[in-house]
């Protein structure tokens, strides 16, 4: 089978197109006909030498998210058999083959059904960032209706989803933005209040939407000092999510106003067998919600091919990118 290989980590222009033995199917599991792909953080992070940790062994197939159909059906398997669509972030890390191959073994854990009312190309955009903002707001967060919610980067990949998500449980819904194109992406996803962050300081609109209050929850998505603008932004007693908490900070906002921080790294379940099948379980959820109406990914207006993988994550990295990046396979 052809797919995009990296033979040491680098640059995007490490990646080489090269032919591969197809993996055999194996009890458990489910070998999947890829047909889209999507691009995230982490998959350039793995890709560069970030988290050597994380990394598959050399040759490695990178990314997770993946969209396609299944071809074989391992022993045991009874969730799924061959011609099911599936999605599902189910790979491309240490030990599990990635999702940029025309053939991608998967432990059905992982795995959903691809919602019927969108496309493959959509579907592949959804499983890390929807899993991800689905932890940070309901396992973490435990967030309900009428609660006051901040979420940064509105565009973003989990901010995207993170604010329909929100909206779907009744959460009112505040978002940040950098520009007036964002604030009209964040409308459409439904945020009650958008708010322009280079414009208006945080303690501005702190005062100017909860009275000086804070908000209930806020969902981090950015990191840095975008963190510490979090802590200031939260309401006493509230809560703030974070997905990107690599760095040192002053936790002395936590102590003053006795805030829980939580912190989510959906890589974990994938890397610990004992928990894969809370990722399945959350996106048959995100399947159901997409079904209703009331989720939509956000996808980058460039689209790329499996051949075009690096330029798909220079593109990333460029900071360019509004919503998800997505890769098609036309092998």
């Amino acid at each position: 089978m052809k797919a995009q290989v990296i033979h040491s980590f680098g640059a995007p222009s490490a990646f080489q197109l090269e032919e591969l033995q197809k993996p055999e199917v194996v009890p458990g599991h489910v070998l999947i006909h890829v047909k889209a792909t999507s691009v995230n953080p982490i998959d350039t992070k793995v890709r560069s030498g970030a988290v050597p940790a994380d990394a598959p062994e050399f040759p490695a197939v990178l990314h997770g998210d993946v969209a396609g159909v299944v071809a074989e059906v391992g022993d045991g398997v009874t969730k799924f058999k061959a011609g099911d669509e599936v999605y599902g972030c189910a790979g491309g890390f240490k030990g599990l083959g990635g999702a940029l191959a025309e053939f991608m073994l998967a432990d059905v854990r992982l795995l959903a059904h691809k919602p019927k009312n969108i496309t493959m190309e959509e579907a592949a955009a959804i499983p890390l960032v929807a899993i991800t903002a689905w932890e940070a707001l309901f396992n973490k967060g435990k967030i309900s209706a009428g609660q006051d919610i901040l979420i940064h980067a509105a565009a973003g990949g989990v901010g995207h989803v993170a604010i329909q998500l929100a909206k779907w449980a009744g959460a009112n819904v505040f978002t940040t933005v950098s520009t007036i194109e964002k604030e009209e992406i964040a409308q459409k996803l439904g945020a009650d209040t958008v708010i322009n962050y280079r414009q208006q300081s945080v303690k501005d609109y702190v005062q100017k939407y909860t009275n000086g209050k804070g908000f209930d929850v806020v969902l981090d998505t950015v990191g840095g000092e975008n963190l510490d603008r979090s802590f200031e932004a939260a309401a006493p007693h509230g809560t703030v999510l974070a997905i990107a908490a690599r760095s040192t900070h002053d936790l002395s906002p936590l102590h003053s106003k006795a805030l829980s921080l939580h912190v989510v790294f959906m890589l974990l379940k994938i890397l610990d067998e004992d928990h894969r099948h809370e990722h399945g379980e959350i996106l048959n959820k995100i399947t159901a919600i997409i079904e209703e109406g009331k989720l939509r990914p956000l996808l980058d207006e460039t689209s790329f091919s499996f051949d075009e993988a690096g330029k798909a994550h220079q593109y990333l990295e460029s900071g360019k990118a509004t919503g998800k990046i997505v890769l098609k396979n036309t092998w």
